[in-house]
Order: C-alpha cells, then structure tokens, then sequence
C-alpha cells in the first residue's frame, strides 16, 4: 500500500479505523509508521499525489 494513498484517504476524512476496516492487511502501527513517513518526506508524497491524481 503506498503512503500516497493513505494520505489521500486522509485528505477525504477517512478515520484510521476507516482505512484498516477497508484494508485489513494492514494495522495501526502500519499507519502510524505511514503517516511519519510522509510527515518527513513531505515533497515526496506531495509529487507521488499529484502524478498519481493525473491518471
């Protein structure tokens, strides 16, 4: 799962327990680790978002 798409499902109010209900592969220190991810790697996310809302 891409941190991209997490933070996407963020940005359209989707709670942690949304995304672990939609995603059961994955558990809470999964986000945890996922979103300081992209808090450190702000512009990465921010171009991986953005090429990724063109398709």
């Amino acid at each position: 799962m891409p941190v991209w798409l997490l933070i996407s499902y963020r940005r359209q109010d989707a709670t942690d327990a949304h995304i672990l209900e939609g995603h059961p592969d994955l558990c809470a220190a999964d986000l945890v680790n996922a979103f300081s991810y992209a808090e450190a790697y702000r512009d990465e996310i921010e171009t991986a978002i953005h090429e990724n809302e063109e398709d």
